[in-house]
């Protein structure tokens, strides 16, 4: 019976992943595009390379490849950051770009989020975190 819940829950995650791929279609840019873009509006148009890595499970070549391409079409810039961290940023354009495309997600997640109670709002980070370190202690153990 566990393994029902946990296809259930696994079911349920590749939906939501589903459905933000249907949006980054919709927008007509790439998952990669989408997830570093987020990433960058959330932390205030700005955000270490490094932080974009460990925030979307995105490898490294492909957020460089995707970040080039930015680059290329003058969405970011790079600039240098404490130690060997590179700091990338998003441009006028970039910024325009991001309104359009990545800041409908955030109003369409907030509303989501405003529809449910404290209660609710509180359980589901909870119980998230908590799967979460039970997945990190559990995926360190495998050899």
């Amino acid at each position: 019976m566990h393994y029902l819940k946990a296809e259930h829950y696994t079911y349920l995650a590749g939906e939501i992943n589903a459905l933000y791929h249907d949006a980054a279609v919709k927008m007509g840019i790439s998952d990669s595009v989408q997830n570093i873009l987020y990433v960058i509006c959330e932390k205030g148009d700005q955000c270490l390379q490094s932080d974009i890595s460990k925030l979307t499970g995105i490898s490294r070549q492909t957020i460089n490849s995707a970040i080039r391409k930015l680059e290329k079409d003058e969405i970011i810039y790079l600039k240098p950051g404490k130690g060997r961290n590179t700091v990338v940023c998003l441009t006028e354009k970039g910024k325009s770009f991001a309104a359009e495309k990545i800041y409908p997600l955030f109003e369409i997640e907030n509303k989501i989020w405003n529809e449910w109670t404290d209660d609710e709002q509180h359980q589901y980070l909870m119980l998230t975190q908590k799967y979460r370190d039970a997945l990190k202690k559990y995926l360190s153990m495998i050899q």
